[in-house]
């Protein structure tokens, strides 16, 4: 019996690999964003939405997309993922009933919308649906759900009212998540053109080129950052311009950097260099929103 015990327990372990769950802090800004433009939240309640979306949501979609995919070259968070094996469909679905009912003991709405955003998920990486191989249909699904649809799922989990998370501008702060999300979602596939177009997955790198992913890239993020600042300016809050401009400088620094060198270098274009972009985008607008959610405490205490 023992020499079976082995194989089953790494099977185990490169399923777990796959559900990639250091990958998720790439996902934390939209998190910090939410909680940092509102108020009257529940802090055991975000804590929980924390752990629901961050150990179990997100691992479960990036697993899902692993089994349909069978990647065989790197992938977000994983240069050279393992072998797929059917454990992992198994670890899928245990995040996914635990997600749901986890849920369920935060709110009924909440665990609706957590249940809403892992089919939708499916419906991204299920060959019977497969959204990726739809390069609009798929951006505005994954910019919509990961950005305005999370923002707003994050903030009825935390307690917040239904009627005053749809209601402006807390709606306009949602919509900056989805413009910062567009802008970053065709980064992530710029390096996999080859790997896409293999697979019949025509993504919206893919349908851009490089040079297209960079500008696009560039006008979304943009967009959503003159948004934001022009709603802090509108609210008077001029620390919070100061504190988003000062983190995301080394962000803005490394993609002019990037783009430069890509263009007089395709090799540049490779999964190091995005990962250090998704790693450094990530901690400093996750870095920002965190500051002015503790100065926004500290200063309603």
């Amino acid at each position: 019996m023992k020499p079976l015990a082995i194989p089953v327990s790494g099977k185990y372990s490169s399923a777990l690999t796959l559900m990639r769950i250091p990958f998720s802090v790439y996902l934390m800004p939209v998190y910090w964003f939410a909680l940092s433009v509102a108020d009257g939240y529940t802090l055991w309640r975000a804590v929980g939405v924390f752990i629901i979306l961050h150990l179990l949501v997100y691992p479960a979609s990036n697993g899902y997309n692993s089994y349909h995919d069978r990647d065989e070259g790197s992938i977000g968070g994983l240069k050279r993922p393992p072998q797929v094996t059917q454990e992992l469909f198994h670890l899928v679905v245990l995040f996914d009933v635990a997600a749901v009912l986890g849920s369920l003991f935060l709110s009924p709405l909440f665990a609706l919308l957590v249940a809403v955003y892992l089919l939708v998920s499916k419906a991204y990486s299920y060959r019977g649906v497969r959204l990726k191989k739809y390069p609009i249909v798929s951006t505005v699904v994954v910019t919509f759900f990961q950005g305005a649809f999370t923002f707003l799922t994050v903030q009825v989990g935390a307690g917040l009212d239904l009627q005053h998370v749809l209601q402006p501008p807390n709606i306009w702060y949602a919509m900056v998540s989805t413009l910062f999300l567009c802008g970053s979602y065709p980064l992530t596939q710029i390096y996999q053109h080859q790997e896409d177009s293999q697979r019949g997955d025509k993504t919206l790198s893919l349908l851009l080129g490089v040079r297209g992913t960079f500008l696009f890239a560039g006008i979304s993020l943009s967009l959503g950052a003159a948004l934001l600042l022009g709603l802090y300016l509108n609210a008077g809050q001029l620390l919070n311009v100061l504190i988003f401009l000062l983190c995301t400088a080394p962000i803005s620094f490394f993609f002019t950097r990037w783009v430069l060198k890509s263009w007089r270098n395709p090799k540049e274009v490779n999964f190091e260099n995005t990962m250090r972009m998704n790693k450094i985008s990530s901690l400093c607008i996750s870095l920002a929103f965190m500051l002015m959610l503790v100065w926004r405490t500290f200063y309603n205490s």
